[in-house]
């Protein structure tokens, strides 16, 4: 009998969250009750400072971990892991093993921690594997903490895991996703020390994902084929209210969906998933869940756990989860709103401007290069969220259009407007409101407003990425926002050193480089409303892309500049980027294909045979009137 087989929680539970938070994950508390503590420190080391696991620790690992799972009830193991389709795959292994004298044992070794082998294949590869070439690896993260994932009667421990093929090109989102945190870390630290901030030793880049979605009633849902097969409504007629009184949004949750929602929680409590928010959205029957922000890679792994957890506790409820940007016509659609954010080791947020921006050198010289990024590669950030449902959704009903822009707040303008005319005398104080009202205290006034409207908005100390789609993987955006911040930080950087070259103290150099690079971005600042004409007008006048679909957005990996900057910081090969224009082409041309299909199948079997029997009954009651007459 294994003890602690499951945590057993109701939705009536008065644990606290922090009482059984992350039991299902084999997190910092469990390897340090499991582990040796030379093993555990050495493995720490590893995850904390990005290396590799020595090989010599990896059997102790594997052992203290199977122990820990099966405790808890797993019989099988999976690398779980992210391939080119937009979701995670899996597969599993029993622990089970049989001796040479035939006796059964649990067995899991370190080669097995470390190192999978599934059928590469049948996985998409955009032309770099071919059907007979079938061998593929998988391989450990540990910086992303394994887990235990309910399923059936079971558990199953899951190992987080790079996907690379039998000659080691990248299969999957999450192996490029890494190599550009990296890429970002070392122009980080180099940018860093020209600033003469040393002891830094990694830079890390952090995600929190608003994840948005509508739940249906599921014996609606499986009416309705076009939202069964395409993920959203082809015909059909828009009711006579629907957001039109704005009366959704942050109204009281229905009983039905908290029930859902605290369902939800639960489960990623228990696979240490910090979720934090959840309301009602704008467009009926829409709502949101927000984590607490995590390194980038852990971030993407636990949305793509959160959407996964969803649809299996909806399935539960009686409802269909619908993730698709524009399940709907004439109402919002959904999107997952990426707060991406840089900071080192030490615990440094480069992007806050603290008390007084205008004086704070290290988050000017970071802000710049976040704009010179944006603003060379704004049509990378595109591509990057390029699908069909996002072609459907952006520039309509509060989701940002296809031009991508950087909205700063007017603070923020204020000094960088000052700085780049040279005044001095600029002095950013704390605000407050005063609401004039005895029996409320003042608030606190932000530095900036919010901009629902702008695709790339500063949001106190971190950018909010809105025109990420609702069903899309967080790898593919945050890898593109790492590999065009590690460019432009190296621009930066080579910049101020060219000037003191040049005979300029340091101080002076960098001040020069900030007020050059505030006077080169100002065509990516826009202010202003960025759903308006003006915008589009502005884009124009500005050179700024404005690619409308998805073929024309994914062009952009065609571009030589745009492929000599993921090659040189190491995020893809040319092999690699290849293969990915070609999967999502693809899978763009094949997801039309399907609802045209689909949209035929219905015209044939429902709309044409009910329009028929309404012909006949009209001319039935015509000839009875004529019969009367």
């Amino acid at each position: 009998m294994h003890k602690n087989k499951e945590v057993h929680l109701s939705s009536e539970s008065k644990v606290p969250v922090s009482a059984y938070y992350g039991s299902l994950t084999f997190d910092h508390k469990a390897m340090r009750a499991r582990l040796p503590k030379e093993v555990f420190a050495a493995l720490q080391d590893t995850i904390k400072a990005g290396k590799k696991i020595p090989e010599s620790i990896a059997g102790v690992v594997a052992h203290g971990m199977k122990e820990w799972a099966m405790e808890k009830g797993a019989t099988h193991y999976t690398h779980w892991f992210q391939p080119m389709t937009g979701s995670t795959a899996e597969k599993h292994d029993a622990f089970l093993s049989i001796d040479r004298d035939g006796t059964p044992i649990e067995r899991f070794s370190g080669e097995q921690l470390i190192q999978g082998e599934p059928d590469a294949s049948s996985f998409p590869s955009g032309g770099m594997r071919t059907t007979f070439e079938a061998r593929g690896y998988t391989a450990w993260d540990p910086s992303s903490p394994a887990f235990l994932m309910k399923g059936g009667n079971n558990l199953t421990l899951c190992i987080p895991t790079v996907f690379i093929s039998y000659h080691g090109e990248a299969l999957d989102s999450k192996t490029p996703l890494l190599r550009s945190m990296d890429a970002v870390s070392k122009s980080a630290i180099r940018l860093l020390e020209i600033l003469g901030v040393n002891g830094v030793t990694r830079v890390k880049t952090f995600a929190g994902c608003e994840q948005e979605y509508f739940l249906i009633d599921k014996k609606f849902y499986i009416q309705r084929p076009d939202l069964v097969m395409t993920g959203r409504t082809l015909l059909g007629a828009l009711p006579p209210k629907g957001q039109q009184l704005e009366d959704h949004y942050f109204g009281s949750i229905p009983d039905r969906v908290l029930e859902f929602m605290q369902d939800v929680e639960q489960e990623l409590y228990l696979l240490g998933i910090p979720a934090k928010t959840r309301h009602n959205e704008v467009a009926p029957h829409q709502f949101e869940i927000a984590p607490i922000f995590e390194e980038a890679n852990v971030a993407a792994d636990h949305n793509l756990l959160t959407m996964e957890v969803m649809r299996k506790v909806a399935d539960k409820k009686g409802f269909a989860l619908l993730l698709f940007e524009k399940p709907f016509a004439g109402i919002n659609g959904s999107g997952k709103h990426n707060n991406w954010s840089i900071g080192t080791n030490t615990g440094i947020n480069l992007l806050d401007p603290g008390d007084t921006p205008e004086e704070n050198i290290q988050f000017l010289v970071f802000l710049v290069a976040v704009l010179k990024g944006v603003l060379k590669r704004s049509d990378v950030l595109r591509m990057s969220i390029a699908s069909i449902g996002n072609d459907h959704r952006l520039g309509a009903n509060e989701a940002p259009p296809a031009v991508v822009t950087v909205f700063l707040g007017e603070l923020l303008e204020n000094v960088l407007d000052a700085i780049e005319s040279g005044k001095t005398d600029l002095k950013t104080e704390k605000q407050f409101l005063d609401l004039g009202l005895s029996q409320v205290p003042s608030l606190n006034k932000d530095y900036t407003d919010r901009n629902r409207t702008s695709p790339f908005a500063f949001t106190g100390n971190k950018f909010e990425f809105r025109a990420v789609g609702s069903s899309q993987s967080p790898s593919v955006p945050n890898m593109v926002l790492n590999t065009l911040m590690a460019e432009a930080i190296d621009d930066v950087a080579d910049a101020i050193e060219a000037k003191i070259a040049a005979g300029k103290d340091r101080s002076s150099a960098i001040l020069e480089a900030i007020r050059e690079g505030i006077t080169a971005t100002k065509a990516i600042r826009y202010p202003g409303d960025n759903y308006s004409e003006a915008l589009q007008i502005a884009a124009k006048e500005r050179g700024l892309p404005n690619m409308k679909n998805t073929p024309q957005a994914l062009r952009t990996l065609e571009k030589a500049d745009v492929r000599a900057m993921f090659v040189k910081y190491g995020v893809l090969s040319e092999e690699e980027i290849h293969s990915r224009l070609h999967i999502r082409l693809e899978r763009y041309i094949k997801g039309i294909d399907i609802e045209a299909r689909t949209l035929q199948l219905m015209l044939k079997t429902i709309v044409i045979p009910d329009v028929s029997e309404y012909q006949g009954d009209i001319g039935s009651s015509f000839n009875n009137l004529l019969a009367a007459a």
